[in-house]
């Protein structure tokens, strides 16, 4: 039987770095690290945190390959890459992704844009 979906988050979560909304707010702060939110436009139109870049969690593979049409510019292997979404499991997940394909400086927001709201950082509205 194969692995469950909280599973191969819980085993993402154990390969990458995990960030807690004061950690990524410092660095994003310092100007070194680029935040991209990985929730589908929908989700986005609510609240979104400012800064951030937009890439659906299923077009991250291609937005991540520089050898593709649908590479983002922003996304550079040797760049210091954040990841969130919602509540921190397609975070986690992409953060592994993007490690396997060669991304040696990425890390995800712990409990996405919801533990980041909580903890009162900034959110855009519509």
């Amino acid at each position: 039987m194969g692995q469950g979906a909280m599973d191969l988050v819980a085993q993402a979560k154990a390969e990458v770095e995990n960030l807690t909304p004061d950690q990524v707010a410092a660095e994003l702060e310092s100007g070194d690290a680029l935040l991209v939110d990985l929730r589908e436009p929908a989700e986005r139109e609510a609240a979104s945190i400012p800064g951030t870049v937009h890439v659906p969690r299923g077009m991250l593979e291609f937005a991540a390959d520089p050898d593709l049409p649908a590479h983002k510019p922003e996304l550079q292997r040797e760049k210091r890459v954040i990841l969130h979404c919602a509540s921190g499991g397609r975070s986690a997940l992409a953060a592994k992704t993007l490690k396997d394909m060669g991304y040696s400086n990425v890390a995800h927001l712990e409990g996405g844009i919801n533990r980041w709201a909580q903890e009162g950082k900034p959110v855009d509205t519509a």
